[in-house]
Parts: C-alpha cells; sequence; structure tokens
C-alpha cells in the first residue's frame, strides 16, 4: 500500500509552499478514500511517494487515468493567498491503495 502525490515541476514552488501543497493532496486523498484501505495502509507504515510532472496538463492526464483505474484522487487548487494566483493548480494526490495500482499510473514518472 501507498500513496502518490504529484508535484507539476513548471510551478518552482518554494520549499515551504511545496510541502504545504503536497500535504493538502495527502490529506484530501485520504479523507476520500475508502476507510478499510487507509486502515491498511496505516499499518503497513503509510507509505508516500512524491513525483513530479510537467505541467497542468500532465497532471490533469495523470488524475483521469488514476479515476479510469479507480483510484481515489485529490486535485489540489491554491487559494492564492501567497505565492500563487487564485485557482492555480499545484498537485494530485492519489491513494491509498495497492502498490500494484499506483505503479500501473505513475511508473514514468521520477521522484520529486
Amino acid at each position: 500500500m501507498k500513496q502518490a502525490i504529484l508535484v507539476r515541476n513548471d510551478l518552482k514552488l518554494p520549499k515551504g509552499k511545496l510541502a504545504s501543497q503536497c500535504s493538502h493532496a495527502a490529506v484530501e486523498a485520504v479523507l476520500r478514500s475508502d476507510k478499510s484501505k487507509v486502515d491498511k495502509w496505516r499499518n503497513e507504515g503509510m507509505a508516500k511517494i512524491v513525483l513530479k510532472v510537467n505541467d497542468l496538463k500532465d497532471l490533469q492526464k495523470y488524475n483521469q487515468l488514476a479515476k479510469d483505474y479507480g483510484l481515489t484522487t485529490a486535485l489540489i487548487t491554491d487559494a492564492g493567498r501567497t505565492t500563487l494566483s487564485p485557482g492555480t493548480v499545484t498537485c494530485l494526490g492519489i491513494g491509498p491503495d495497492d502498490d500494484e495500482k499506483i505503479d500501473k499510473i505513475t511508473k514514468d514518472l521520477k521522484l520529486l
């Protein structure tokens, strides 16, 4: 079991902003997930991977792929209170779910 967080590389987010956006994606995806999957993931150590995508188009593509495979997703849009314009889509949380299911979607992406 693991969770994947996909981040737009084109935004060049400052470290603090990046951390907060990834946190939003992780939490929101868990809140949307089936409780039994979350429990299993927690018992296995709550593995997470943070991966990069090129831009918004790629992020949207992976969001749709994950949904098509039946995975839980959380696409994060920034409120625009600090470094980004309101409505900027920053990252995507996928899962938690079985490693194999997430790997089918994310296998070609590189770690952030």
